[in-house]
């Protein structure tokens, strides 16, 4: 993982391109992400089958991972287990 590839999940139609982050495993499903399909789906761990939602960018905790779907799927996005949370917009400055 590296920033720029796009990551392809193994248990459903998600896919992500890595904005920032790397050296780790991104898991979509319960399932270790790759950056080519598989022939054969398996199935989603039933923990992490929340989806992910397209366009809209994930994040670790400490937010030194970020990464951006670019195809939706069932599967929700995790690293080491730890479930990805989607990251909250900023907020625009005032006009008085």
């Amino acid at each position: 993982m590296k920033p720029g590839s796009k990551l392809k999940s193994s248990v459903c139609t998600t896919e992500v391109m890595v904005i920032r982050g790397s050296g780790l495993v991104v898991e979509c499903g319960g399932a270790p992400m790759a950056e080519v399909a598989p022939a054969e789906k398996g199935t989603a761990s039933a923990d992490f089958s929340e989806g992910t939602q397209m366009g809209k960018r994930y994040v670790d905790e400490v937010g030194s991972v970020e990464l951006l779907c670019v195809k939706a799927g069932t599967g929700s996005l995790a690293i080491d287990g730890k479930a990805l949370q989607l990251k909250d917009a900023k907020p625009l400055p005032s006009s008085d």
